[in-house]
């Protein structure tokens, strides 16, 4: 998988069983990027490469591999982002979904936004940009809440609608009064098992009660976008209290993942 993001690249090679050598491996790697760099113009410098390999029935994308900080800041529609290269599996901004996230920035105007699960805050971002009155942001990782704070200062001198809630997005669901909010984008991960966490989050598993109780916090005609990666999730329809449930995949996802993309998206009406 190659992503670009303006005068860089990254690279991501999934891990598999192959006869190559140490070696022979490092010279497969060398013609790959002298190539890549020949197609899309980048210098070979600015070309970065992760190994993805799954872990415990869970890409660990989460955890940080390197020290580096390869940082720079990137632009989406007229905003602004930073990426890390170096440090973690993932780059800090996902392009799949830069379509859903021109989907938020249309339907927030005036109204209470709940982004859970927000990793580096794009879509709060998006959010704020498109008028919500109130965005708030929901991560365990303390990390990455920073990461989303420093988004939304790269965009936003000055901003009070904004906020970031260090929690467990399980157990804080159920403490938020009814009707808070009227929107919610929740892309959680498939698997999850953290220390911090009470218990262990299966989606397939846990994703009724989880939707669920997004849906207890919305007002009524509120908007819950739920999207996930897990290959095998079949959504299970008759467990969720919703007045309409519609699949959105095909709606968001870009012409350049068309056919790539393992990943489901759904919009439901409270």
């Amino acid at each position: 998988m190659i992503e670009l993001y303006e005068d860089k690249a990254y690279v991501a090679e999934y891990k598999r069983q192959h006869s190559l050598s140490e070696e022979e491996h490092e010279d497969w790697w060398a013609k790959s990027r002298a190539i890549i760099a020949s197609v899309t113009g980048i210098k070979q410098e600015n070309i970065f490469q992760k190994v993805r390999k799954r872990k415990e029935n869970r890409l660990d994308q989460y955890q940080k591999w390197d020290e580096t900080k390869q940082e720079f800041i990137v632009a989406e529609n007229g905003l602004k982002f930073i990426i890390n290269l170096s440090d973690y599996l993932d780059t800090g901004l996902f392009l799949d979904h830069r379509l859903t996230r021109e989907m938020i920035l249309k339907e927030v105007k005036d109204k209470r936004v709940l982004n859970l699960f927000c990793y580096t805050g794009s879509f709060s971002v998006y959010a704020i940009r498109g008028g919500a009155t109130k965005v708030t942001s929901v991560d365990l990782s303390k990390t990455y809440l920073a990461w989303t704070e420093r988004n939304v200062g790269l965009n936003f001198s000055e901003t009070d609608v904004h906020q970031t809630v260090h929690a467990d997005v399980l157990r804080h669901l159920k403490l938020v009064p009814k009707e808070s909010y009227d929107v919610i984008i929740m892309d959680p991960p498939t698997f999850s098992n953290s220390k911090r966490m009470e218990g262990m989050l299966d989606i397939q598993r846990d994703h009724g009660e989880l939707i669920n109780d997004c849906l207890a916090v919305l007002s009524i005609g509120g908007v819950l976008y739920f999207s996930t990666n897990y290959r095998k999730f079949n959504l299970e329809a008759n467990r969720i209290n919703s007045a309409n449930i519609t699949d959105i995949t095909k709606a968001t996802t870009p012409f350049d993942f068309i056919g790539k993309l393992k990943r489901q998206c759904f919009k439901m009406v409270k």
